[in-house]
């Protein structure tokens, strides 16, 4: 199993807050003889109609010596993580979840917007000191 992203416990924190069941941690795909974790399986009862809302989140700190690279890793890892729940588990929408000062920064830079379109990346952007949810895009 990797290790924990350096924000693990403040999103895990966040999303509780925010009214969301953690149900895997990690969550865990199934692919073959591999598997694949992602950070966190949560669930939200919605009203009665709608049924369980559930989502799996990506964390990802773009602490590395590149925000390019940080991106373009964030990406791809979100991009293969969203083909394989979409084979297994189409109901569960993925989520990117980010510090808020990266969903400013360099996720708002022109570098960035194109492929975040075309790729529909959802995003999680969050405050680790005060573990609450900032904002949800798509």
């Amino acid at each position: 199993m990797p290790a924990k992203d350096i924000y693990h416990e403040q999103v895990k924190s966040a999303l509780v807050n925010d009214g969301w069941v953690v149900t895997h941690d990690p969550y865990t795909i199934a692919f073959g003889q591999r598997n694949i974790f992602v950070d966190f399986g949560a669930e939200r009862m919605l009203a009665a109609e709608k049924g369980n809302q559930k989502i799996a989140v990506e964390i990802k700190s773009f602490q590395g010596a590149s925000d390019i690279r940080d991106l373009e890793q964030a990406i791809g890892q979100y991009v293969f993580y969203r083909s394989l729940l979409n084979r297994f588990e189409v109901e569960r929408k993925l989520y990117l979840a980010v510090p808020y000062a990266v969903l400013i920064g360099i996720l708002e830079e022109a570098i960035a917007r194109p492929v975040l379109e075309d790729e529909q990346v959802a995003i999680i952007a969050f405050d680790a000191e005060k573990e609450r949810i900032i904002q949800w895009s798509r």
